[in-house]
């Protein structure tokens, strides 16, 4: 039997091995991050978002000030911001910023990101950028004490 020669590899060679085996450690849970299997999980806005299951109790009305929005998680468990502009009367958008998918905050008479500035009306309208896409509007309904998604 004929006995091979072995060799000790180089620092070189073995700084490759490692690089290559921390970019296939780091490298597939960083892919699978930014992936999505919900195919509703576009922040590009306009049009309107997924509620969840209808009937989904979202908040108690007594919440959400007149005049004013409560942001919290919509039946599918995405940021929305419910809006009880007069007494009684409720509408949702979506909470997600269109710009850079930051959950906006309810202000006073408009949501603001609390990242780059950007400002929407309680419509969803775009008030002042960097987003130039509105927020999605999102269906809900009062439904006694409650408000549900629609």
């Amino acid at each position: 039997m004929e006995q091979q020669e072995l060799t000790t590899p180089d620092r070189r060679s073995v700084m490759q091995v490692c690089g290559l085996i921390s970019l296939g450690l780091l490298g597939v849970p960083t892919l699978v991050a930014c992936g999505s299997d919900d195919e509703s999980s576009d922040t590009t806005g306009g049009g309107t978002a997924a509620a969840g299951a209808a009937g989904t109790v979202l908040a108690k009305l007594a919440d959400i000030p007149v005049g004013g929005a409560l942001v919290t998680k919509g039946a599918d468990g995405k940021p929305i911001a419910l809006v009880q502009a007069t007494a009684g009367t409720v509408t949702a958008v979506s909470a997600v910023c269109t710009h850079q998918g930051t959950t906006v905050a309810a202000a006073s008479g408009e949501l603001d990101c609390p990242s780059h500035g950007s400002k929407f009306g309680f419509d969803g309208a775009v008030k002042n950028g960097p987003a130039t896409t509105p927020l999605a509007a999102v269906a809900v309904k009062v439904d006694g004490e409650n408000v549900v998604s629609a």
